[in-house]
């Protein structure tokens, strides 16, 4: 039989000083129109050489994030890039400020989803509802996480809100590794399952404020 090799896509030492440059500029260390450090000194800071300082400003000037003064230097030209994808945007950001996203989106999805749900993502929410109480009776944490990821998914499609759902899905993708690092067992899961439940009863009835209210207590029992 043939073996299957899986491709993984690593960044450059470009890309990677790329991102250490766009944490500093969301942090504030450079300010519009500010001049960065010379290459001497970016090389030194970053620890590459001259051609991948060179590069990671190219790819920071594309996006319109650096601007290049011949003679002169390289100036900030903004602290965020509106050409960035979200994607990117989200898997570079901190875990908590992820989570904290992630938590607001989650009140908002459940008001939208009793206001706008079909029955078939009624089906969708109890299958996963399901799952995530078997795996949680059964103390399997992974299978857990990810049957409470799925369940609060098929809320945000419920939703009918794409941009809403886009951005829940990829904040909860990216802060999968995290929750396996802070959940060791599943008894958070347990004892918040009956909120979980409460808050599928609230979208079956389409009652919005109390979708609203049952998602914001599992976010305070939870966190």
């Amino acid at each position: 039989m043939m073996n299957t090799m899986t491709l993984i896509n690593r960044k450059s030492l470009a890309d990677e000083v790329a991102d250490g440059i766009r944490r500093q500029l969301s942090l504030g260390t450079f300010k519009v129109n500010e001049k960065l450090p010379i290459e001497p000194e970016l090389m030194k800071m970053f620890g590459v050489g001259r051609s991948t300082i060179r590069e990671a400003i190219k790819l920071l000037v594309n996006s319109g994030l650096l601007r290049v003064q011949q003679g002169v230097g390289t100036f900030v030209e903004r602290t965020f890039s509106s050409q960035e994808p979200m994607d990117q945007r989200l898997k570079r950001a901190d875990k908590v400020e992820l989570d904290e996203v992630r938590q607001l989106i989650e009140m908002k999805i459940a008001e939208k989803a009793a206001l706008n749900r079909t029955e078939e993502d009624i089906e969708k929410i109890e299958h996963f509802l399901s799952l995530r109480k078997r795996a949680a009776e059964e103390g399997l944490v992974e299978e857990c996480i990810e049957a409470d990821i799925q369940f609060h998914i098929a809320i945000a499609n419920a939703a009918k809100s794409d941009v809403l759902a886009d951005i829940y899905k990829t904040a909860s993708t990216h802060l999968k590794n995290w929750f396996l690092e802070v959940y060791k067992d599943t008894q958070t899961f347990q004892e918040s399952y009956v909120l979980h439940q409460q808050l599928l009863a609230h979208i079956i009835a389409k009652n919005s404020v109390a979708a609203w209210k049952t998602a914001t207590r599992i976010i305070n029992h939870i966190f």
